[in-house]
């Protein structure tokens, strides 16, 4: 099988993410692209689009969220994720059975039968339209956990937006989004395709992390698509699918700036390089809950930005030469225009 070597791997995985150059693409082709973005901080689905597409601007999102051609839900790894509507089934079933067994299997998890009724419950509250949290009485207080592991319910304008960022307005996810079109099955097939068109090549393992599967079901999922093979420069196999971008290595990679969760830099990405070791901690730290977003230079992760007060700034981690300097410092402009 050929062999990949993790340049490779890096830019086959920025070409995929929209990483290389911005793109002219729709919201929710951007997002299928991409494999969904998540945004349990509003503003980091905003972030990540302006890093991806040309000419974003903020009323975009907003405006396809209110339009329903994108929603926000609890998806993979129970986290809130942006995706296209037409997706969101597929999704939304393909993690539920594994995100049920993760509840289980929690000390002092609630027995089935308390949230089977819990979620019958917030069902009627919700029969006539959505309603925000403070509504509910606490009835939705674990509905990112919980409730809705048997009532799916998405975050919906204005909540999760750039104007009010608290995921505190919630709706039926059939009333919002439309009944379900799609099976389990269909769910954990799609999963594996979603990682493979925005995060491969890939190990198994790296697929079961992003979406919260069991590595075995992950396998028996893909077995359903055509897949083609390679090995990292370890020896460890990589599975694709067919004719996917493969950049050369010696592709340029610009200056990007990652908003704060991105996916990209998450351990299921590590075998692409994106994120040193040695910066890792500044970046995704427990002791951090809102940790900075990335500058990225020539798919590498150099240094931290934040924005608490308005004005992006930029904390280097490591050395940069002039140029790059200067570049750096025209996307945080650009950025910071954004911002405000």
């Amino acid at each position: 099988m050929r062999v990949l070597s993790q340049r490779m791997l890096n830019r086959a995985l920025l070409a995929r993410q929209l990483l290389l150059e911005r793109a002219s693409l729709s919201i929710p082709d951007a997002l299928d692209q991409v494999a969904g973005l998540q945004t349990q901080y509003a503003p980091s689905g905003y972030v990540g689009l302006w890093s991806r597409l040309t000419g974003f601007e903020r009323a975009a999102l907003t405006g396809a969220l209110e339009d329903r051609t994108v929603v926000q839900g609890t998806l993979m790894r129970i986290t809130i994720h942006t995706v296209a509507r037409a997706e969101y089934w597929r999704y939304a079933l393909g993690v539920r059975q594994a995100r049920r067994e993760q509840m289980e299997r929690l000390p002092n998890a609630p027995r089935e039968a308390e949230l089977r009724a819990g979620a019958e419950r917030l069902r009627r509250a919700l029969a006539d339209g959505p309603r925000y949290v403070k509504e509910l009485d606490g009835l939705a207080a674990g509905f990112i956990g919980t409730l809705s592991l048997w009532q799916d319910v998405v975050r919906v304008p204005p909540s999760g937006t750039w104007q009010r960022r608290r995921a505190d307005r919630l709706a039926l996810a059939e009333d919002w989004a439309g009944p379900p079109d799609a099976t389990e099955e269909e769910g954990l097939v799609h999963l594996v395709r979603a990682y493979l068109r925005g995060f491969g090549p890939a190990t198994w393992r790296s697929i079961a992390d992003w979406a919260g599967l069991p590595v075995e079901a992950a396998k028996r999922a893909g077995s359903e698509l055509t897949l083609v093979r390679f090995r990292d420069e370890a020896g460890g196999e990589l599975v694709d699918l067919p004719d996917q971008p493969l950049p050369d290595p010696g592709t340029p990679a610009p200056v990007r700036f990652l908003p704060q969760f991105d996916a990209n830099l998450l351990v299921h990405t590590r075998r692409a390089g994106l994120v040193p070791e040695e910066h890792r901690r500044r970046l995704m730290n427990i002791k951090n809950p809102f940790p900075p977003g990335a500058v990225v230079v020539d798919g590498r992760v150099v240094g931290g930005w934040s924005a608490r007060t308005g004005e992006v700034e930029v904390e280097l981690y490591e050395p940069v030469t002039p140029a790059d300097r200067d570049v750096i410092e025209a996307e945080r402009a650009a950025l910071t225009a954004f911002h405000r």
